[in-house]
């Protein structure tokens, strides 16, 4: 029985067969087809190269360079830099060689550093235009100016600006007070010294003299005289909306009764509840009955009488604070009634914190 004959794919150029034809077919169609993908491909890239080469130009043209120059001599880096490759060769080298002295070459770099020439290139760096826009265009940022606003109106810097501002009131206060008593003992001190009059006990008083009670009385003045143009301005004002008050006369006595009754509300009121005007509240001062009480109403009453009978003639009715050991003024005496200092409190110290 003959064998069957194998099959051989035919050889040369017209015996290739099918198989080479599609392939080469195949191959020529992915070529085809791939060209545009490669052109574009070709093209992205020099686009890509382009555009990074610009970028990269920008970045160099502007502050940068400047300000990494600048960090890394204030920072000293190339010296860091140098000393750590410097012990990194000595820590890799043989164990047997020699240990490296750094310390000439640290030297060496430190008197680089302290070159004066180097510092005024630096200096001139630091000062040149480049610097000044860099600033000016990092001020007028938005981003800057939304944290400078986000700073200005935080809590705790209106906190700290609210402690300063009370921290310099109460300084300046305790100095006024300081000067004051001190004032209330020398002008004391004088007169006895001119009448031979010493004091029987010649320890520090807790009675106040006539410097501290003259300037307390000087600031309950001022605080009535303008609680009383306030109150006045807004009658004129609610009066204006009916016509102009006349006569004159009528108006001046409308408006001595207005301040009197203000005068009388304010000693009256402040002395008969807590002891003390805001005046003497500024100096440490408070006024106190025999038994040591605030006074009533009816004793802060005469006691106002007695204020004005001491002002009205030039001031002549507190001269005898200055010989009485108690430093009583006429008011005192016909109200039964003593000022005394009240203890400072210790200062705080005031902060930002």
């Amino acid at each position: 029985m003959s064998k069957p004959k194998e099959w051989n794919p035919p050889s040369g150029r017209d015996g290739e067969g099918l198989t080479g034809k599609i392939g080469r077919a195949g191959s020529a169609t992915g070529r085809l087809a791939l060209r545009p993908v490669r052109a574009a491909a070709h093209a992205g890239r020099d686009a890509l190269s382009d555009e990074a080469e610009r970028a990269i130009d920008g970045v160099m043209a502007g502050p940068l360079p400047e300000a990494i120059g600048r960090s890394l001599v204030e920072h000293q880096v190339v010296r860091r830099l140098a000393v750590s490759a410097l012990e990194t060769s000595a820590a890799k080298a043989a164990p047997t060689a020699p240990p490296l002295d750094l310390v000439p070459i640290e030297k060496l770099v430190r008197r680089a550093l302290d070159d004066p020439a180097l510092q005024r290139m630096l200096v001139d760096t630091i000062h040149a235009r480049l610097t000044g826009e860099l600033t000016d265009q990092l001020v007028q940022s938005p981003a800057f100016r939304r944290m400078l606003a986000s700073v200005l109106s935080s809590p705790e810097l209106r906190g700290a600006l609210e402690r300063q501002a009370t921290g310099f009131t109460a300084e300046m206060a305790a100095a006024v007070r300081r000067r004051a008593r001190k004032a209330d003992d020398a002008i004391e001190a004088r007169v006895r010294g001119l009448l031979r009059r010493p004091r029987a006990d010649p320890s520090p008083t807790r009675y106040a003299g006539v410097a501290t009670r003259g300037t307390a009385l000087v600031a309950d003045a001022i605080l009535a005289t303008l609680g009383f143009l306030v109150g006045g301005a807004l009658i004129s004002l609610v009066a204006s909306l009916f016509g102009t008050l006349r006569p004159a006369w009528l108006v001046g006595a409308l408006a001595g009764v207005g301040w009197s009754l203000v005068v009388l509300a304010y000693f009256v009121g402040f002395w008969s509840t807590i002891g003390q005007t805001p005046g003497m509240r500024l100096m440490r001062l408070h006024v106190i009955d025999a038994t040591g009480r605030v006074p009533s109403a009816g004793r802060s009453l005469v006691r106002l009488v007695g204020l004005a009978l001491a002002i009205i003639p030039m001031f002549a009715g507190f001269l005898p604070a200055l010989v009485d050991e108690r430093r009583r003024a006429l008011p005192d005496f016909l109200a039964g009634t003593t000022v005394v200092y009240e203890p400072d409190e210790p200062e705080q110290p005031v902060g930002w914190s």
